[in-house]
């Protein structure tokens, strides 16, 4: 017979709500790590007994498995570590060893906190038990009192070193629990988490990690939160006077005239109807009583970022930190729309913040980049107020007149500037798909803060998209998509840095990487990645080290100066609010003007009188068999020429038109209908006062600054055609003759 194995409480069956690597069941994440079951294998693990486990390895991808641990690796650690006891509670599953060699010594990853144990959560995650793991050392002065409490709970505190007992090594006056500084860490994460006193970051969270501290790799918790910070979003909304004399209420706000709300600009805290406190009908900027009396009655003489003095580069890095775009997400945005849009609505939701007061911007020839930085780096430069654009040339150069007009002539000056950005030393890469450069001249001149500040304007000044960004420095910039790891595919291509970290990357042998780590030694040195590296397997960290170092960490001062010009009217801001919105405006080139584009941009506006609505329905079907022609390459004009020629735009701006295109029609002078006087005179009925000239022209106009077309009602297509191809093809030669008609010079 068979000998029957003597049943006990440990058969080796472990429950399914209990971690197969330490026998408990407690859910944890911050002492224990996320605890994750798979239902079809029925078993749980703990992350931090699957991290510290001594013969268990990630190797998989980090969204495969369980962490990139693989389930028949799991499977198969547990089956070793059955056979080993816990020198702690005495049970088998010990899976956590020290990690010196001649140290025996195994435990369950709680039994192991319990024994004090030290596992590093870096590197291969060694382990070491008491008598072997690290330790810290009293180095302060006799003169130094020592803290009688944690920093974090601020319960008392022993000041004595030890296992449950550490310190901050920079301030040295930071101690606490190790159990409240591991879950400051879990709640943290790696990019919060820092000394609570002297707010160090680097070197406490290196001696952290030394104890046996784990760091989670993400943003902190309260910014995973879903909508955790949506009350920033919304703004004070009430008027606050004395006397309110708005018949709808004090909530009541129009969008303009003396009930429109505005808030002050200091606390934005307190509201006022303009009529109820007595203000202008055009003021923006107000002060309420409160912020008025702390700033000693000179309120209304704070300047805004923009509007002050320009101080040196090296003063502005005194007090501008670099901080990452996360640090970003919590600034409030003018005129947010309760919902996102498309990007010309969320673009447009900034532009009441323009002022109608002009400034001249004096461009020469087609300087436009030397204009725009001439501009932004006045001592009273204001990024609201209106740009008027002239254009001055020499006998060299020519500019058609329609660039006479001021709104044309600012679409122009735009398209020009959007141009010249990209080609600038700022810039490097293929059209289309530029990474930022690192330039030192550039930053001696604060050039990244100067494009920066141009892109923004343009958007909101109705600006062409900017369509040459690529992923990787949309991703840099406003941190999209998120947690999306760079690899040298986005590096700028054709460079010698590119070219060194592809070769790395690309190694197919040994023998080819070692030959490879040679060749790039003096960037390797320059990015800190002199680690030797004796497998393949190593290779994808150095590459994602090195990769991070050119595109980020060299990077970090001109991106954060770009970052702060593309906050001028709020544009960062709104964009890192809706990256997904903005993404195809920065990053991906125009769609192709198309006659249904066009179509749908204007909208027409037919007469009210019977018989010109009929003469009129015929022209509109004239005009959309026309925009046809065009896109297809039948006429001599293409559909850019008849964009420019009625809104003064030679592409579709970022924020849309405003006012919205339109078109009206331009009836002939006589028309069979109109009655005719004794003395043979014609009666004008339908012509209004001081516009008969709209109602006799044979060709179509345009006012450009009102973004209103007319066309001529004209009876055959043909001849429709005629007219519309002459008049945008040779705009100067229209001539007004007598009896108010327009004819082409001759």
């Amino acid at each position: 017979m068979k000998k029957k194995v003597r049943s006990s409480g440990n058969d080796g069956s472990i429950p399914e709500e209990c971690c197969a690597l330490c026998r408990l069941s407690d859910d944890d994440p911050a002492m224990f790590g996320e605890k994750v079951t798979i239902k079809e294998h029925k078993l749980s693990v703990h992350y931090l007994c699957l991290l510290t486990s001594c013969g268990i390895y990630q190797r998989a991808e980090e969204g495969e498995g369980v962490f990139g641990f693989l389930v028949d690796d799991i499977k198969r650690e547990i089956r070793r570590s059955a056979r080993l006891t816990c020198c702690s509670c005495k049970k088998k599953g010990a899976c956590v060893g020290c990690n010196v060699r001649s140290c025996r010594k195994m435990v369950h990853f709680p039994c192991g906190r319990k024994q004090k144990f030290v596992s590093q959560f870096t590197g291969l995650f060694p382990s070491y038990c008491p008598d072997h793991s690290p330790t810290q050392s009293l180095c302060v002065g006799s003169d130094l009192s020592l803290p009688q409490s944690c920093s974090i709970c601020l319960d008392s505190i022993e000041p004595v070193l030890s296992y449950s007992i550490l310190k901050c090594l920079s301030c040295h006056a930071s101690w606490f629990h190790r159990d409240c500084v591991q879950r400051q860490a879990h709640s943290a994460g790696l990019f919060f988490f820092r000394c609570t006193l002297c707010n160090n970051r680097e070197s406490f969270q290196e001696e952290m990690v030394r104890m046996g501290i784990y760091i989670p790799e993400r943003d902190a918790s309260w910014e995973l939160e879903a909508n955790a910070y949506s009350e920033l979003l919304e703004v004070y909304k009430r008027c606050d006077a004395l006397t309110c004399v708005c018949d709808s209420g004090r909530t009541h706000s129009a969008k303009t005239g003396w009930f429109e709300l505005i808030r002050c600009r200091l606390c934005g805290s307190r509201g006022t109807h303009k009529k109820c406190s007595g203000l202008r009908l055009d003021t923006r900027n107000w002060a309420c009583t409160d912020c008025t009396q702390a700033t000693d009655g000179k309120a209304s003489l704070v300047a805004s970022p923009q509007g002050g003095q320009r101080r040196s580069l090296l003063s502005k890095r005194h007090l501008c930190s670099i901080q990452s775009s996360i640090s970003s997400k919590r600034a409030s945005l003018p005129a947010l729309p309760a919902e996102s849009g498309s990007p010309e609505e969320l673009l447009q939701a900034l532009a009441p913040q323009l002022h109608p007061v002009c400034v001249v911007v004096e461009v020469s020839g087609d300087q436009a980049l030397a204009a725009g930085l001439d501009l932004v780096r006045r001592t009273d430069f204001d990024p609201t107020h209106t740009l008027s654009v002239r254009f001055s040339y020499d006998q060299q150069t020519t500019f058609p007149s329609s660039l006479w007009d001021t709104d044309t002539a600012r679409q122009h000056f735009l398209k020009l500037l959007v141009q010249q950005i990209q080609d600038s030393v700022v810039f490097e890469g293929p059209d289309g798909f530029k990474n930022l450069a690192l330039n030192s001249q550039a930053l001696r001149e604060d050039l990244y803060f100067d494009i920066g500040c141009l892109l923004a304007l343009s958007l909101v000044h109705g600006g062409p998209s900017v369509s040459f960004f690529s992923p990787a420095l949309y991703q840099c910039l406003f941190n999209y998509p998120p947690n999306c790891p760079l690899t040298f595919t986005h590096m700028t291509p054709d460079t010698v840095f590119t070219r060194q970290v592809q070769r790395i990357a690309e190694a197919q042998s040994l023998d080819d990487l070692k030959e490879a780590m040679v060749a790039s030694r003096e960037y390797r040195k320059l990015a800190g990645c002199e680690r030797p590296i004796s497998t393949l397997a190593e290779r994808d960290a150095l590459v994602e080290d090195l990769v991070s170092f050119t595109m980020i960490t060299r990077m970090q001062l001109p991106l954060q100066r770009f970052r702060e010009g593309l906050q001028t009217l709020g544009v960062f801001n709104q964009v890192q609010l809706f990256p997904s919105v903005f993404c195809s405006l920065f990053c991906e080139a125009a769609d192709r003007l198309t006659a249904l584009t066009v179509t749908q941009l204007f909208t027409v506006n037919f007469s009210q009188d019977e018989e010109k609505l009929s003469r009129e329905t015929p022209v509109i079907t004239f005009w959309r068999h026309f925009l046809l022609e065009c896109e297809v390459g039948r006429s001599s004009i293409s559909l850019q020429d008849l964009l420019h020629f009625a809104t003064g735009a030679e592409q579709l701006p970022a924020t849309g038109f405003l006012p919205p295109p339109s078109i009206s029609f331009l009836h002939p002078l006589i028309s069979p209908s109109q009655r005719v006087k004794k003395m043979g005179d014609v009666e004008e009925t339908s012509r209004p006062r001081g516009k008969e000239w709209r109602d006799g022209g044979l060709f179509p106009q345009s006012e450009p600054s009102c973004k209103h077309l007319y066309l001529p009602v004209i009876s055959s297509y043909q001849g429709f055609k005629s007219a519309m191809e002459q008049a945008i093809s040779h705009p100067m030669h229209l001539l007004r003759v007598r009896g108010g008609q327009w004819r082409l010079r001759k």
